[in-house]
């Protein structure tokens, strides 16, 4: 199994007066090139959910297996190493920086792996072709409409060829036309291989038909209606 969650509660400051369980005894396992949606309102648990799958942190406690490693085993510097290599993130606000180019944001993670500048732009143009937004390359992000940095978004999430992709609420600043559009690509990149988690409380994506599961977070525990 790709994914495998047993028991896993997850708590923040933990001891102190401002302490929050934001997920309590949570099991979920997800298989290959499959595409789940964690659906819950705000305040849930599926971002927190989403971080320990997405090896951000490991878990309280309970036991959290993302692609053969078990993240309570990892210290800090090989689970960010793992994260590199595993885990591609699409997050909600993009989280691309404005003052610098498409392919510059698209390559950024490869820069601490050393990876040379012509190996990066090489990759990166790959992807650009895919997604077809090679004819912004040289453009600042803060010059591209939103459809396209989604599309940066979505190929810096990829520039690592990472087996999994996470994307929290990522139509949550996007028209239908738009979402839809998203929902296709993940669809391509499930179809090639990628296991695709999306967080999301969105219909378009919820109600999408080529979602395979939908895992319903209610008050940090996984919910069945």
């Amino acid at each position: 199994m790709l994914i495998e969650l047993e028991s896993v509660t997850k708590i923040y400051n933990k001891g102190r007066p401002n302490e929050v369980k934001a997920l309590t005894g949570v099991s979920l396992t997800i298989e290959p090139q499959t595409m789940v949606c964690l659906k819950g309102a705000s305040g849930s648990g599926k971002s927190t959910l989403l971080s320990i799958v997405g090896c951000v942190f490991p878990p309280t406690s309970g036991r959290a297996s993302i692609a053969g490693k078990q993240l309570s085993r990892l210290p800090d510097r090989f689970l960010t190493i793992h994260r590199r290599e595993t885990i591609g993130f699409i997050f909600q606000q993009f989280n691309i920086l404005p003052g610098l180019t498409v392919m510059d944001n698209i390559t950024l993670p490869l820069l601490p792996l050393g990876v040379s500048p012509r190996e990066r732009r090489k990759k990166a143009r790959i992807l650009t072709e895919q997604l077809s937004i090679t004819h912004r390359e040289n453009f600042l992000a803060n010059q591209i409409s939103g459809g396209e940095l989604q599309r940066v978004a979505i190929a810096r999430a990829l520039i690592n060829n990472p087996p999994i992709i996470l994307a929290d609420e990522p139509t949550a600043h996007l028209d239908s036309r738009l979402s839809m559009e998203f929902m296709s690509i993940m669809n391509d990149l499930r179809l090639a291989g990628k296991t695709i988690i999306i967080a999301s409380h969105d219909t378009l994506v919820t109600d999408h038909p080529q979602v395979h599961h939908i895992v319903g977070v209610k008050d940090g525990r996984i919910h069945v209606p």
